[in-house]
């Protein structure tokens, strides 16, 4: 059976430490690959520069993307995720703690699949990440891939 894969693009390392405990926590138990910056993310999901090798580097079934990162733009990524062929229809879930509207619907009109506002505790966190598993990862039928 081949390995899935969740691709975490956050560049804050307390935030990443909280979403990786919360997946642990919650018994999911797939590779999580972290893409620290915007190049990172784009090189992972497109199969390019260090992450070339797809017979190592599996395409995601799921990213879970930080909205505001100092050192990446989320819309830029989301927005180049949705340009290219292959990769439009991977989902992309939001994670913030920003309930403003233009937020929510920037990400929506870009092509998030989903927007979760959670206020950055371990708590919260580990709830959200329990609901996200039960429906991303259970639940939800993905589309197949070529």
């Amino acid at each position: 059976m081949e390995e899935n894969v969740i691709l975490l693009v956050e560049d804050n390392e307390n935030d990443e430490i909280l979403t990786v405990q919360a997946l642990k926590d919650n018994n999911i138990t797939t590779k999580v690959v972290v893409a620290r910056g915007e190049g990172e993310a784009i090189d992972y999901v497109y199969g390019t520069g260090i992450y070339a090798d797809r017979k190592k580097n599996k395409v995601p079934v799921l990213a879970l993307m930080h909205m505001r990162m100092p050192k990446l733009n989320a819309l830029n990524v989301l927005s180049r995720i949705r340009a290219n062929e292959e990769t439009k229809l991977l989902p992309v879930v939001i994670l913030t703690s920003s309930a403003q509207e233009k937020d929510i619907i920037d990400q929506y009109k870009l092509g998030a699949k989903s927007y979760i506002v959670n206020p950055l505790d371990g708590v919260h966190l580990s709830k959200r990440v329990k609901q996200l598993k039960i429906y991303w990862l259970l639940l939800n039928q993905r589309a197949p891939t070529s």
